[in-house]
């Protein structure tokens, strides 16, 4: 019984840790009032840089960096024509979106012969080592480092965002763009610098998501996991630890998915239905909470320096 609630929560921060990363960036543009729903673009193109890194140099770590600087240059098309050039901001994400899985493919077809997934790579460690509790049930627990970074990000943008005066100003442009520019905050550089650490953070999580999950790149790789990352920043209004919070019960459905489609489950159930699981999550936190929570209220808004 304990190996198997081990088991489940092992699993649960596994698959929480790529929605974890990819719903802090979710926060931290929305904060300053730019909406990105392109994560999911983002994701996917981390994803594969990180994987063709991590294959080429054999080394991890730098494909994890990589994978923040890839989901950076993506972010920077979405910050120039949201902030630059008042761009609708759904409309410039949904275009991430669309381009993010169009490069990521191109790319690995013109890095590894033509084909449309990478060759299996070299994954980060594990957080305790993989023999660190073997022979005991604590083994079922033995995830990666992925997770404790993760948990690192989360504390470092809440404790940003909620005790430095930078986080003071990345709230108010969010909230009231006009004002802060009246008290000689550039408006226009801390979206910019926000929307950019969107994309680092959604980077890592695509990293997260082939460099600890999958061990390659594969079409398949994110396949609607920034979306429920959103889903997660609006169920946990948007706020760093409320995120946190609701991608862990996310991850909790797709563990469910793994554990209970396991052949050794005495559970029964058809294989559609425990695919579906996550995503008809996703659709029920949105039904019950998006009415609950309350967006800041310049998010999504273009500013326009002297407007009032």
């Amino acid at each position: 019984m304990l190996t198997s609630i081990l088991l489940l929560l092992g699993i649960t921060m596994m698959y929480s840790t790529p929605l974890v990363f990819g719903a802090l960036g979710g926060v931290i543009s929305e904060r300053s009032g730019v909406t990105n729903i392109g994560i999911e673009g983002m994701m996917t193109m981390g994803a594969l840089t990180a994987a063709s890194v991590s294959f080429y140099t054999g080394n991890p770590w730098l494909g994890f960096l990589a994978a923040g600087a890839a989901g950076a240059v993506i972010a920077l098309l979405h910050a120039i024509a949201s902030i630059t050039f008042n761009a609708d901001q759904t409309i410039s994400g949904i275009a991430i979106n669309l381009l993010g899985p169009g490069f990521a493919l191109f790319f690995c077809r013109l890095l590894f012969d033509n084909a449309a997934m990478t060759p299996p790579v070299k994954t980060l460690p594990k957080l305790f080592g993989e023999n660190a509790f073997h022979g005991t049930p604590a083994e079922s627990l033995n995830v990666d480092v992925t997770v404790l970074l993760a948990l690192i990000a989360t504390v470092i943008i809440w404790f940003v965002l909620y005790k430095t005066k930078w986080g003071l100003r990345i709230r108010s442009v969010g909230e009231y763009p006009a004002a802060a520019d009246t008290l000689g905050i550039n408006v226009t550089r801390t979206r910019y610098l926000c929307v950019l650490m969107s994309g680092v953070l959604a980077g890592f999580g695509g990293a997260s998501m082939t460099l600890a999950i999958i061990s390659q790149f594969n079409q398949t790789a994110i396949s609607g996991q920034g979306f429920i990352a959103l889903a997660a920043v609006i169920f946990g209004k948007w706020t760093p630890f409320g995120a946190y919070g609701a991608c862990m019960l996310f991850g909790l459905a797709q563990a469910l998915t793994v554990v209970l489609g396991g052949s050794d489950s005495s559970v029964m159930l058809p294989s559609q239905i425990l695919a579906m699981l996550p995503y008809v999550l996703t659709i029920i936190v949105l039904v019950l909470f998006v009415g609950r929570s309350v967006a800041p209220k310049a998010d999504g808004v273009p500013y326009e320096k002297g407007e009032r």
